[in-house]
């Protein structure tokens, strides 16, 4: 069995493993999502873990009925760089056809604000095998990369995580629009409309804010919760 880098995005399978059953009754219910990647599904569109526990599990699942995936998966920070204040295990592991693995996921750096959420990347890289035969075909095939954010979060934070987007405040000035999150979770953005300009999705930080070019007009947006899923429409309160 070889693992060269691909290109291939592959049709998923009809197998249902029980966990990937679970996490398909999940979404049809809207409770979450998963990511996927050239047949490799991950459990979920970002992790949360709970500050001061041991660890958390994320399910990676190969829907594929005929491919095998040498899976490579770590922990970024914000800036990208590989990050050595977690341990993911397994970080190397071959997963075959229909089956599905946990990775275990746990924070072993220095110790992080207790009033806020701290934000990571994980990164899980799947890498398909090929047969002998047909390395001499010419065929070219690339991993595929899947990259989802990891959130710590504290425990007892004053507010819950559903309310957070409600809490975001809007101010414009000239062209430029700051949007301000005085809650301590992470608020990421997607469909920003003001009035009828469309912007970038964004991801606000706790207790900080941020600066768009925007245009004029009433600020309205929606927002990704914990499991993955968009909020309905709100409109972003003035100062």
């Amino acid at each position: 069995m070889h693992f060269i880098s691909s290109v291939v995005i592959k049709k998923m399978s009809t197998r249902i493993t029980p966990i990937l059953f679970s996490l398909l009754l999940l979404a049809a219910l809207g409770v979450t999502q998963l990511a996927y990647a050239g047949g490799i599904a991950l459990g979920s569109t970002r992790v949360i873990y709970p500050q001061g526990d041991k660890q958390v599990s994320l399910p990676i699942i190969n829907s594929s009925s005929n491919n095998v995936f040498l899976i490579q998966s770590w922990v970024a920070n914000a800036d990208g760089d590989r990050s050595a204040d977690f341990v993911v295990t397994p970080p190397l592991f071959v997963i075959q056809p229909g089956k599905e693995n946990l990775l275990r996921i746990m924070y072993v750096g220095p110790s992080l604000p207790t009033d806020r959420e701290s934000v990571f990347y994980l990164n899980s890289k799947a890498i398909p095998s090929v047969n002998k035969s047909k390395l001499a075909a010419n065929s070219l095939q690339i991993a595929t990369q899947s990259v989802i954010k990891l959130f710590i979060r504290p425990k007892h934070l004053p507010v819950a995580s559903v309310d957070a987007p409600a809490m975001l405040r809007c101010q414009r000035a000239d062209d430029r629009l700051t949007i301000v999150n005085p809650s301590p979770y992470y608020v990421s953005l997607v469909d920003i409309h003001v009035g009828g300009q469309k912007l970038a999705n964004s991801m606000v930080p706790p207790k900080s804010e941020i600066t768009l070019q925007g245009g004029v007009g009433q600020v309205t947006f929606q927002s990704i919760n914990d499991f993955g899923a968009t909020t309905p429409l709100q409109t972003c309160l003035s100062h």
